[in-house]
């Protein structure tokens, strides 16, 4: 029961740190991209990779490590599905950022300049994944409610 709770906690809390990340990463793709600046946007694309490990490891384990109430309910939920193919988009959205931002890591480290040229589409694509984000919050609580569609 507390290693059930744990996890459930865990998988919750990594929805404030993930959002919060996600949308503090697009303002800051925004600002200016100074070597201040590059460290906001650095900062919380580490609070969203954080978050994004929370989420996927937490949630494997709930689904599909016996924790709840087991695979067979979690795949036969539409709401599940639903919910999975939410985070599908959501990664996929995430790899040109991940690729741009390592790079810029990367470049900023050696003290090398770095081309933020493409920072408003990634600062877009931050906030598409926090508007999919809040979609999967209605999935998931539509599912443990029992919501049929």
């Amino acid at each position: 029961m507390t290693l059930r709770w744990l996890f459930a906690a865990l998988h919750l809390l990594a929805l404030p740190i993930g959002l919060g990340a996600v949308v503090i990463r697009g303002r800051a793709l925004r600002g200016a991209l100074d070597a201040s600046g590059l460290h906001r946007v650095f900062r919380a694309d580490t609070l969203w990779g954080v978050a994004a490990v929370l989420w996927i490891g937490t949630g494997l384990v709930r689904a599909f490590g016996g924790l709840e109430k087991g695979t067979a309910y979690y795949l036969a939920e539409p709401l599940f599905a639903v919910k999975m193919a939410l985070l599908a988009l959501v990664l996929a959205l995430e790899v040109w950022p991940m690729i741009t931002l390592i790079r810029w890591r990367i470049g900023s480290a050696k003290g090398l300049g770095v081309d933020t040229t493409r920072a408003r589409a990634l600062a877009r694509i931050s906030d598409v994944q926090a508007v999919v984000v809040v979609l999967m919050v209605f999935a998931a609580t539509g599912m443990a409610r029992g919501i049929r569609w």
